[in-house]
């Protein structure tokens, strides 16, 4: 089968940071399907482990790679989920074999069915960014899905990104007041499009411009970007209220503030079900369900906004590239194989 894939942790401009290489196709055991991958998506977290390995050299290469839409194509024993030819989203496992190949194995228990109204390069620009937001929201911060929080406020720091692309979405469904905040005027476009209330400039003093808006707090902050931003959500988190985030984080965070307002952190990794096979893994199924169903319904829309071209070593450089600028708004996307 044909697959990208690296066999050093190089720099992005490297000329052989990928390579397209000829690999044996795997086999569907266990719980197992494999999927015949149409279209994947390119996250920050491909950029970092391309980034991160070291000296490491990888024999066989290493597929990287962990958004992906496409078709099922055999099944292991065990599933009961699926069957050949069902079209399917998912996101993966951080441990196994990634999405830029012709096929792939991946656990039945994290892989929804694709929405329908959905082709293959929109429906893979959502399943890690739609996993990681709706765990931020519904599992950690606790908000309730169906409407029960309706009114309570939600400050969205990075809402312009792949994560905050579909958080605002997932928050305005909610029932949340939704401030997002962008730095550019095609990326507070973005947010306002995607049903942002109110957009903020997270490069001035955001605490200020929040108040401005009538909002003396934040009932919920979800940090979708870095942390540079902490004491200011410290400042604007409301007494009792959650933080929530994704990014590991190497600067100082003071918690004294945190404490006298009695307020929680949270940290959210999307792949942490799989990597440690948790025994509510299905959740990701489940959840992936509730938004095809959603997204066919037209209460959410993809968060697709640039194709880079088909699955190529060459291709993947350009889109790895892309997210490193650090200013991409929603999903940037490959779909096919030459």
């Amino acid at each position: 089968m044909k697959a990208v894939g690296i066999t050093h942790y190089r720099d992005i401009d490297a000329d052989d940071v990928f390579v397209d290489v000829d690999l044996p196709k795997p086999e569907a055991k266990g719980r197992d399907l494999l999927v015949a991958v149409k279209a994947v998506s390119v996250n920050p977290v491909d950029t970092k482990v391309r980034a991160g390995g070291g000296d490491t050299v990888e024999n066989p290469p290493r597929i990287l790679g962990w958004d992906a839409s496409g078709v099922v194509e055999a099944v292991g024993p065990d599933v009961t989920l699926f069957k050949p030819g069902d079209e399917v989203y998912y996101a993966g496992d951080i441990t196994r074999s990634g999405s830029n190949a012709e096929f792939q194995l991946v656990d039945e228990r994290i892989v929804g069915h694709k929405p329908k109204s959905l082709s293959f390069a929109e429906a893979a620009a959502l399943p890690l960014t739609t996993i990681t937001a709706y765990e931020s929201f519904f599992d950690r911060l606790g908000i309730d899905r169906d409407g029960g929080d309706a009114g309570q406020s939600i400050l969205i720091i990075g809402a312009g990104g792949g994560v905050g692309s579909i958080g605002v979405q997932l928050a305005k469904a909610a029932g949340l007041t939704v401030m997002g905040t962008a730095s550019r005027p095609e990326t507070i476009d973005w947010v306002k499009k995607l049903g942002a209330d109110h957009a903020i400039n997270h490069r001035e003093d955001m605490p200020s411009q929040m108040r401005a808006l009538g909002f003396d707090h934040a009932d919920h902050i979800a940090i979708f970007n870095d942390m540079r931003h902490w004491e200011a959500c410290v400042e604007m988190i409301r007494p009792q209220g959650g933080i929530v985030s994704i990014h590991d984080t190497h600067l100082p965070m003071p918690m004294a503030g945190m404490k006298m307002k009695a307020a929680s952190l949270h940290w959210e990794f999307m792949f942490a079900r799989a990597m440690h096979q948790t025994t509510d893994m299905i959740e990701q199924h489940k959840l992936l369900t509730y938004v095809a169903v959603e997204v066919d319904a037209g209460r959410l829309r993809t968060t697709l906004e640039t194709v880079v071209g088909n699955i190529s070593a060459a291709n993947i450089q350009r889109a790895h590239k892309l997210i490193e600028t650090g200013t991409a708004k929603g999903k940037v996307v490959l779909e096919g194989f030459e």
